[in-house]
């Protein structure tokens, strides 16, 4: 290895966009991963929503962050550097709730978060001793991360470079998410004084806090938000709705810039409509009207295909957000990701139709419904997203708003996602067409292994 080390971070893509591009944000993950390296080591960052990956080129290592909807070519792309004699590290959620299965295709994986355990295997590999798995608890409820280095990324044409995390951690466990088997169950927030000084390097204004839930705890993110008054910027991010049950931070919200927020209800109705995150005092349709009143944006997301879910949820649903009115409506098929404890009961019930991880997107069915058919669901998804980018579901939503012109130009780019897809490629595997091998537990997630030790 030489003086200087070669480091190539590779964000794996599993499709081609076109314009849609130019709308996506950089992985601040290997962002995270690049400013946790030594400065000696050289590093190239490469997307491939953004460019094409060269295989040619002379690395010292290969590191590769992977969702389970990217694994598949993630494993493709590590094979090649390792036909090549190029060592690989694997990481990312799928990689960590499958580490077998990932080590397969790699050098080392990381388990957990990867800027605790970093130096420690870069170290390794110099000294020639590289360890399978390199494991990253989370503990305690302080976050300490460094800056990412958004000069790498200079000159890409990405909607803002300027991303970061507040936080990461979440004590919901959510049968269906894997943030807390990734990121702990407790909200972990940096000091609000290094969120505040990595705020003021910024040059532009549009910034993405990419926490899970940036205000899930309010009276840590409070200084976050009272610090940002007067900064100038226009911020979006993710949080729960139980946020607006109080005004004073809602009000706070709208001072610290903040232009739009995304939140999960869920569920229309049923046993998910009544989480903890999602209910409270007030009813939804009072706290996204408390929110959207500031000028926010809110975009208020829904699944399909819980259990209690039978084959009025659709309509159900669709007459529940013309109620609510969030600026955006966005429906999700329920994917039952590996890691979770929903994807242990159905696979333990027989229920999962297979294992292409690449169809685990939230737009594909992976799974047998309780009350309806796979078809059914599918179907029922793609005519409700129709139905809530019509013309006049457009038109109730924006005259609710303040902002009428941007909350018409959010939903008419929405539409045109909506309406521009190609449909007719299935979106579930019939089971008929499923090899009984294929569904049966077979799956590298079993307690004989190390993947049953979760974070």
């Amino acid at each position: 290895m030489t003086d200087s080390p070669r480091l190539l971070l590779v964000y794996p893509a599993t499709h081609k966009l076109g314009w849609v591009k130019r709308f996506q944000l950089p992985s601040l993950s290997l962002n995270q991963v690049a400013a946790a390296t030594p400065k000696d080591w050289h590093v190239t960052i490469v997307d491939e929503v953004q460019e094409e990956l060269c295989y040619d080129g002379d690395y010292d290592l290969v590191g590769i962050t992977a969702m389970t909807h990217q694994a598949l070519h993630a494993y493709q792309v590590a094979d090649r550097f390792r036909e090549r004699g190029i060592p690989v590290v694997l990481g990312g959620i799928h990689p960590t709730v499958l580490p077998d299965e990932a080590a397969a295709h790699a050098d080392a994986v990381v388990i957990g978060e990867a800027e605790p355990v970093w130096a420690e295997l870069l170290n390794d590999l110099k000294c020639g001793r590289l360890k399978p798995f390199y494991r990253s608890i989370p503990t305690g409820d302080r976050l300490e991360i460094p800056w990412a280095r958004r000069e790498i990324l200079a000159g890409r044409k990405y909607l803002t470079t300027q991303t970061l995390q507040a936080s990461r951690g979440c004590p919901y466990d959510c049968s269906f998410c894997t943030v807390t088997p990734y990121f702990g169950n407790t909200f972990r927030y940096r000091d609000p004084e290094d969120i505040l000084a990595e705020l003021r390097t910024y040059q532009g204004k549009l910034t993405i806090f990419l926490d899970d839930n940036i205000l899930g705890d309010p009276q840590k993110a409070k200084p976050i938000l009272a610090g940002m008054v007067g900064m100038g910027l226009r911020w979006g991010g993710q949080a729960n709705l139980r946020f607006a049950e109080d005004p004073d931070m809602v009000k706070l919200l709208a001072a610290s810039g903040c232009v739009g927020i995304f939140v999960g209800l869920e569920s229309a109705d049923g046993v998910h409509a009544n989480h903890p995150k999602t209910s409270g005092r007030s009813s939804q349709a009072d706290l996204i009207k408390r929110i959207r009143d500031t000028g926010v944006v809110v975009e208020a997301s829904v699944i399909f295909g819980f259990d209690d879910h039978d084959l009025g949820i659709f309509e159900r649903t669709v007459r529940y957000l013309e109620k609510c009115a969030p600026s955006l409506p966005t429906f999700h098929i329920l994917t039952p990701y590996p890691g979770t404890s929903l994807f242990k009961q159905y696979q333990q019930e027989g229920r999962m139709l297979h294992t292409d991880w690449q169809r685990y997107d939230h737009g594909q069915v992976v799974y047998r419904p309780n009350l309806m058919t796979s078809d059914q669901l599918y179907k029922g998804w793609v005519e409700a997203r129709h139905e809530a980018y019509g013309w006049s579901a457009i038109a109730s939503r924006v005259l609710q708003s303040p902002g009428k012109t941007i909350n018409l130009m959010y939903n008419i780019l929405r539409r045109g996602g909506i309406y521009g897809r190609n449909y007719t490629v299935a979106g579930f595997h019939d089971p008929s067409t499923i090899n009984p091998a294929e569904v049966a537990d077979t799956s590298p997630l079993n307690d004989s292994t190390e993947t049953r030790k979760l974070l």
